[in-house]
């Protein structure tokens, strides 16, 4: 998986981009991209509420790069996607972007290392960009079954 950063602190590229192998494997899908920023308060509400009208700080965001009907994961071998993929490959799912003040506070809250609820977050966003999501009970338990099989593949458990 190709991943573009911003705003990383040092050791968080690492462990983000062998987070997102093990995602790979478990998944099945290969030859993506997606960017990942790590972003401020102010600039994570600023986003919440341009694009979901959320006047609010959230903890993650995703902004896939194509609509998704309900339901549909995303699969690399599906014809649907050829038109997407870059000339390198790649298909680009979209934007993952991470406020690590709202991070912080949420691992000290959950009593679990900034690591994990980085390495959380990070997953999560991009499930959604593959396609999961959790709005309605059947789509969040496959979401976080998925979730905790990836983390605990990768040896990132809570604590």
């Amino acid at each position: 998986m190709k991943i573009v950063f911003s705003g990383t602190q040092k050791g968080e590229r690492p462990l983000i981009k062998g987070l997102f192998r093990t995602a790979e494997k478990i998944t099945g899908q290969h030859d993506l991209k997606v960017a990942v920023s790590f972003v401020s308060s102010r600039t994570i509400k600023d986003l919440n509420n341009r694009f979901r009208n959320i006047d609010r700080v959230t903890d993650v965001l995703s902004f896939p790069s194509f609509d998704l009907e309900e339901g549909q994961i995303v699969d690399v071998n599906d014809s649907n996607f050829v038109a997407d993929v870059e000339e390198d490959g790649t298909l680009f799912l979209g934007d993952i972007v991470v406020c690590r003040n709202v991070a912080k506070a949420q691992a000290e809250e959950y009593g679990h290392s900034l690591e994990r609820e980085l390495c959380f977050l990070c997953l999560h966003g991009l499930l959604h960009l593959l396609g999961y999501d959790h709005m309605d009970s059947e789509e969040e338990s496959r979401m976080i079954a998925k979730q905790e099989e990836i983390l605990n593949n990768y040896g990132i458990v809570r604590d």
